[in-house]
């Protein structure tokens, strides 16, 4: 998987950028596919908001380390095209441990239907 940036931050309650001011939420622009586009919307946040001294945008590299569970049932055993036209993706988890939990109870669950199957994937 390529390496995604998002452009975080927002107006805060005072400059130990903490806590976001009352009626804001902290915006998460993006995801941006390379580091120049980040790099350029927060360039543009930056100078809208260049007399706010509250006012405060970092970008930040995405991190993979979620877990998901993926699949569903699929309109043969070549595991191809799924039945329903989309898998079903169930997460994040922490851990793969976590994942794997949860792909055992949606395996045991179909154990039956040989047109089943799920499968861990790490974003």
């Amino acid at each position: 998987m390529s390496e995604q940036y998002f452009v975080v931050g927002g107006l805060y309650k005072d400059t130990t950028f903490t806590d976001m001011a009352e009626g804001h939420k902290l915006a998460r622009l993006g995801p941006f596919d390379n580091y120049d586009e980040a790099v350029a919307v927060w360039r543009a946040k930056a100078m809208e908001t260049i007399d706010e001294a509250y006012a405060k945008f970092n970008i930040e590299k995405a991190s993979h380390s979620e877990y998901f569970v993926i699949g569903g049932e699929y309109t043969d055993t070549d595991f191809k095209t799924i039945k329903d036209g989309a898998e079903n993706k169930f997460g994040p988890y922490a851990s793969r441990d976590e994942a794997r939990n949860k792909w055992k109870a949606l395996s045991m669950a179909d154990i039956d239907n040989c047109y089943v199957r799920y499968r861990i994937e790490k974003m």
